[in-house]
């Protein structure tokens, strides 16, 4: 039964989708109600699975039942049930917002929506590198759409800098996929790894090539220097409710990194093992100092939250350039803790623009908002966990990356993450400050803001308290994770030592 519920994911959405722009003209209320049963659905399956991989089994499901490494795999493991079950909370809380009002400025919101889960599901589940490009291309394809949504001249400038670099991207990453083809005859990530094994020493230079080409593409999807270009601005212009999914983006590009070069750039693979190590760890430490420029630069909450996310992202690529399980199971805890708070932050920023009128979401002087007491509070909560200040869950996951860092790596990371949070506090202070004691005087501006905006942005604040309150069990199972990818034989052996026997 379990091997079933693992396509679910990827079913929902794409039917779900189905329905929704085949009904484009419809009802705005069929749409809302089908787009958020469809993900609630799909956080129910992802909390399922993530019972399942809790146990320490590695699960495929065979579409057609074709085997690998011939046929397309989904794989459930620890990491994969993670990344889908932080991605469904992401989404329930954006999807409900946008109930609010914010799909109404396009017929095919939730459509879309729907099928940029969709890829970001695939991504996750998929065992081959051809169709990881597939879901690459299919989430893709909808945050182009999505980016637009609302039109506006902002968007569309925004929008040509993001499909263009993705273009390219993608065209690299098939370019790469190619040539791996070419030297190993396999796309299944698990039997590459395993053939790599015995890789003759005429075809190591293309895997290499291969491997370091692929590097560049999810170093593009995850927003590393100096491949970051197209952030800042694509999110600061989007509509809140896909900035906010937009935030699991970056972690896409990040999670294959860690898949592909934990499975198949593994020890076994002789020198070319870790091979994107080096690269990746001082480029992430780059990430890191140039994001914390940009916040202090920041003149726009919008853009100001975006920074926040590449911050986030040089830290978790130098957890992922220290590449222990230690640094590993760090990453995770605060993997979950950034998207989910920088996410909320984005429909906050939404709420608090609507509410001051003309002044919008920069950071300058406005007229006092009608509920500017629960916005504020609201804002203090995001900005202290987001900083990484206790006791909310972004200290937690900031102490656990340091206390990773081993040796010289303390050298680097230490300052380099310490200044950024302190970067973060000062531009969040100044933001907090203009934002809601710098007040003009006069009446209030903005009308009274709907409840499903309140509940979208308290779902994904609320992970900092409770991030914290389930550190231990977080913990644990990120750890296991962490475990499970530097031993990737078990994930090898179970797709294809026994492969000839019905999954």
């Amino acid at each position: 039964m379990i091997q079933h519920l693992i396509v679910l994911p990827v079913v929902v959405p794409l039917v779900a989708g189905i329905l929704l722009l085949y009904q484009r003209q419809g009802l705005v209320r069929y749409k809302r109600i089908v787009s958020v049963v469809a993900t609630v659905l799909i956080l129910l399956a992802a909390i399922s699975l993530v019972k399942t991989a809790a146990q320490g089994e590695i699960v495929y499901y065979a579409l057609g039942d074709w085997q690998p490494p011939f046929g397309i795999v989904l794989v459930l493991d620890r990491l994969s049930a993670l990344m889908l079950l932080i991605t469904a909370l992401l989404a329930v809380g954006a999807v409900v917002f946008a109930c609010a009002g914010d799909d109404e400025k396009g017929s095919n919101f939730h459509g879309l929506f729907q099928w940029q889960l969709l890829g970001i599901n695939g991504a996750f589940l998929t065992g081959d590198l051809f169709n990881l490009f597939v879901f690459f291309e299919v989430l893709l394809l909808a945050s182009y759409a999505l980016l637009l949504h609302g039109g506006g001249k902002a968007r569309i400038q925004a929008s040509v800098h993001y499909v263009v670099l993705n273009l390219a991207g993608s065209s690299l990453f098939l370019i790469a996929v190619g040539i791996l083809y070419g030297a190993t005859g396999t796309l299944n990530m698990a039997d590459m790894g395993q053939r790599l094994v015995d890789l003759p020493a005429e075809r190591q230079g293309l895997v290499t090539a291969g491997a370091l080409m692929l590097l560049v593409v999810f170093g593009l999807k995850a927003a590393i220097v100096p491949l970051y270009f197209w952030l800042p601005r694509a999110y600061a212009a989007a509509p809140a409710p896909v900035a906010a999914l937009f935030a699991i983006m970056t972690k896409v590009g990040i999670y294959a990194i860690l898949r592909v070069y934990s499975l198949i750039f593994s020890e076994s693979a002789g020198t070319l093992d870790a091979l994107e190590q080096s690269w990746i760890w001082w480029l992430a430490l780059a990430t890191l100092a140039v994001a914390g420029i940009g916040v202090i630069a920041a003149r726009d909450l919008r853009l100001l939250v975006a920074y926040l996310v590449l911050i986030s992202v040089g830290t978790l690529l130098a957890g992922v350039g220290m590449r222990s399980p230690q640094a590993i199971s760090a990453l995770l805890y605060y993997l979950m803790h950034t998207t989910l708070i920088t996410g909320g932050l984005f429909l906050l920023a939404e709420m608090i623009g609507l509410q001051r009128g003309k002044a919008g979401t920069r950071i300058v002087k406005g007229r006092p908002m009608v509920q500017g007491n629960a916005l504020a509070l609201l804002f203090f909560i995001g900005a202290i966990a987001v900083i990484g200040m206790p006791p909310l869950s972004g200290a937690v996951g900031k102490a656990l990356m340091l206390n990773a860092a081993e040796g010289t790596q303390r050298l680097w990371l230490w300052p380099l993450l310490l200044l950024a949070s302190l970067a973060s506090l000062v531009a969040l202070s100044r933001a907090g400050s203009t934002l809601f004691w710098r007040s003009h005087r006069g009446s209030f501006s903005g009308s009274r803001l709907a409840r499903r905006q309140w509940f979208g942005v308290v779902w994904l604040l609320s992970a900092a308290p409770i991030l914290v309150a389930l550190a231990g069990p977080i913990s644990d199972y990120t750890q296991a994770t962490a475990e499970q990818l530097s031993h990737p034989q078990r994930l090898i052996d179970t797709l294809i030592s026994n492969a000839g026997e019905a999954p």
